[in-house]
């Protein structure tokens, strides 16, 4: 049977494709623009819209397990909750959901609590599912490398009580044994949840001085200025997205993205080798 992979494209989707590949899983991965996708030899392209039933029906032929990540959209609720609809009309009784950490706490955060309401879709309609719940994404840092790098300041407002910063490369990996995990097993295998965090709890100052040794000069953390955080982002987002970034920025403020005891050692006992830290992310993508 086959693994549907949704928001394949993203770079979290493309790294659970692969890791799906790699274990030599049948993918058949849901995109938007077919001619614009590029997967591993042997993964199946189809069109189709999270929003689009009937596509989704005509995706969902044939698929025993899904994996759904939709990105931070407008209508990401909705998109999430149609999905789950037609894969539980299409029979679908293996399922792995990307949520996020602490969606039960941040619930002023549009994309949080739209998260934390696909989770109790999950929880009440008693759907076999995995739910990951992954903390702040180190790629995210991408963005403002070029920051770092030209004004000596790391930007980021994540606060001091601690981000504990998951490499995307172990969230795909991670999300492709518990797909694999839940398609082999004879029945269905019931509700679970698992924060995917880093090895590292890091506040802004240790971001800060992760990047000066990194560069071999001076990065200093600017401060908490969620306000100023927000006005950047509207240059390049919408208005609302950039609103929902600065509240999660508050959040982290106010309390982190620390883990639960026993979530890192899981995590490794899972992977079967240490997570990825932020230090040599950093160094990776210093150029």
């Amino acid at each position: 049977m086959t693994i549907l992979v949704t928001g394949a494209t993203g770079n979290v989707g493309r790294n659970v494709v692969e890791q799906l590949v790699n274990r030599g899983a049948d993918v058949r991965a849901l995109v938007r623009s077919p001619e614009k996708a590029s997967f591993p030899a042997g993964v199946e392209i189809v069109q189709g819209d999270l929003l689009d039933v009937d596509s989704l029906r005509s995706a969902f032929s044939g698929v025993s397990t899904l994996f759904l990540l939709n990105g931070v959209v407008a209508e990401e609720y909705t998109q999430a909750l149609v999905t789950l609809a037609v894969a539980r009309e299409a029979g679908i009784e293996r399922i792995v959901y990307l949520s996020v950490i602490h969606s039960d706490v941040y619930v002023n955060v549009p994309h949080f609590a739209g998260k934390f309401g696909v989770e109790r879709m999950i929880e009440q309609m008693g759907l076999n599912a995995t739910i990951l719940r992954p903390a702040y994404f180190m790629d995210n840092d991408v963005t403002i490398k070029e920051m770092i790098k030209s004004y000596g300041i790391y930007p980021m407002p994540i606060g001091s009580k601690g981000i504990a910063m998951i490499d995307p490369r172990d969230l795909g990996e991670i999300a492709a044994i518990e797909l694999i995990r839940r398609e082999q097993s004879a029945t269905p295998l019931p509700l679970e949840r698992i924060n995917v965090v880093g090895p590292d709890t890091l506040t802004g100052a240790d971001a800060a001085a992760i990047w000066s040794d990194t560069l071999g000069r001076q990065i200093t953390y600017p401060g908490d200025d969620t306000a100023g955080f927000e006005q950047n982002l509207r240059q390049f987002m919408p208005s609302w997205m950039a609103l929902d970034m600065r509240l999660m920025a508050e959040r982290f403020l106010s309390d982190g993205m620390v883990p639960d005891s026993g979530d890192i050692d899981r995590l490794t006992s899972l992977l079967g080798r240490p997570l990825r830290s932020y230090r040599d992310y950093a160094a990776q993508i210093a150029g």
